[in-house]
């Protein structure tokens, strides 16, 4: 079984649960994806396939090189190829079948979803870094400033990775443990609960979660200190000292 597919962020939404209250969830555009080629064992030395994704209209701006790849499989050539792993247990596609969001995903299950991150531009360190700021008041001119970078006689460098000022966004970020919500195999629709990273159009690649679910353990708290207790400590040890 194909570990995951190619997408599309199509929008945001809500849906209710069963007690009436709203959830946040995006919507994705999970293929239809076709296997180009696949990569076996003994000759590749792992088992993966190469899907595509399906689009309406005709691939423009596709090279020679990729139009030939296509043409061994005799199938016409996608704008968007990505390698997905092979999930042992499950069917084993030819090339020239078509990947289904229905066959992959099921309400509850969870996904991973890869994308690259809104571009943000050159922001500063308080956006950036979430710097608190100087003072407000009192002439301080120092607001939004970064402050020190570094000590000047000695060693007079900045040390690699301090934070400041800089580029932010436009980077490829991996949502964990999402969890499905509703599937829709007529428009290969995959409905997740949360937020996943770039903007509307924005191209995804949905895979079958890797990350076990973490249980946050709560600790036993100690009883509290009631009135008695308290007037009994004070007591023995008045004792203890008498």
């Amino acid at each position: 079984m194909v570990e995951g597919l190619i997408g599309r962020k199509i929008s945001m939404t809500q849906v209710f649960d069963q007690d009436g209250g709203t959830v946040p969830c995006t919507v994705l555009q999970a293929g239809p994806c076709v296997v180009v080629t696949k990569r076996e064992a003994a000759k590749d030395g792992y088992e993966a396939v190469q899907l595509g994704l399906v689009e309406p209209g005709k691939a423009r701006g596709v090279s020679k090189a990729v139009q030939g790849h296509f043409a061994k499989a005799n199938l016409p050539p996608t704008r968007r190829i990505k390698e997905f792993r092979l999930v042992p247990g499950g069917d084993n596609p030819a090339v020239g079948d078509k990947v289904l969001v229905e066959a992959l995903f099921k309400p509850n299950d969870r996904v991973d979803v890869i994308g690259v991150s809104k571009g943000k531009g050159f922001q500063g360190v308080m956006k950036r870094h979430h710097f608190r700021g100087g003072a407000a008041s009192h002439g301080s001119m120092f607001h939004r400033a970064p402050g020190s970078i570094g000590s000047s006689a000695y060693p007079s460098r900045t040390f690699r990775g301090m934070r400041m000022g800089g580029r932010m966004g436009g980077d490829r970020v991996t949502v964990k443990n999402l969890e499905v919500m509703r599937v829709d195999g007529e428009n290969n629709l995959l409905v997740v609960k949360g937020a996943v990273p770039g903007a509307q159009g924005a191209y995804l690649t949905v895979r079958k979660s890797r990350a076990p679910i973490r249980i946050k353990k709560v600790q036993a708290q100690a009883p509290p200190k009631t009135g008695a207790r308290t007037a009994a400590k004070t007591a023995a040890k008045t004792a203890a000292k008498g």
